[in-house]
């Protein structure tokens, strides 16, 4: 990425580093295992931005384990800017949620009516279960009253990026978390 004057922009300040991420999406793990000890966990993985966060879990459960299978879902309520709006939610495959313990697998919860949106969606579905895990939290933020079952991270009320987050598109290739 460049800047308006051709030269390489420069990365944002981090808040969260790639080692604090890694050790505490391991403890997550001994903590959903534990919770979930002898059944089988189908993921829901909120795309885009909890890409990266679902694929160090999925390996992490199973070194504990843990059977897991993993769809996707989408839940845009940002597009471009960083104020979110209405959520519309899309459930690719629905009909594999009947029946199963779904886990929602989120970037981050910060007003949470995106999160609210797609919990009665997927309830819709008549899952066995369901439980939500997210990477960051802001509850500084929180529009409605909710919270994941399975959180990393209180963060500060900033714009965050890195570790499949984005703005426009951008940073989510950094295998930290900065702010802009």
């Amino acid at each position: 990425m460049t800047s308006p004057g051709g030269e390489a922009a420069p990365n944002p300040p981090e808040v969260l580093s790639a080692g604090a991420i890694a050790a505490r999406v391991k403890s997550l793990a001994e903590e959903i295992a534990a919770a979930h000890a002898g059944r089988k966990l189908h993921l829901l993985v909120v795309l885009r931005g909890a890409f990266v966060f679902a694929a160090d879990l999925v390996r992490e459960l199973h070194a504990r384990g843990t059977e897991v299978t993993v769809d996707f879902c989408r839940v845009a309520s940002y597009g471009d800017g960083t104020e979110p709006g209405t959520p519309a939610v899309e459930l690719y495959h629905p009909e594999t949620l009947t029946d199963r313990d779904v886990m929602i697998v989120e970037d981050i919860v910060d007003t949470g009516i995106a999160l609210e949106a797609l919990l009665q969606a997927v309830k819709s579905a008549a899952p066995r279960s369901v439980c939500t895990a997210a990477l960051l939290s802001k509850p500084s933020r929180r529009r409605v009253t909710i919270q994941a079952d399975f959180t990393g991270f209180i963060v500060p009320d900033r714009f965050l990026v890195g570790y499949g987050l984005d703005y426009a598109g951008r940073y989510r290739h950094l295998p930290y978390v900065g702010a802009l």
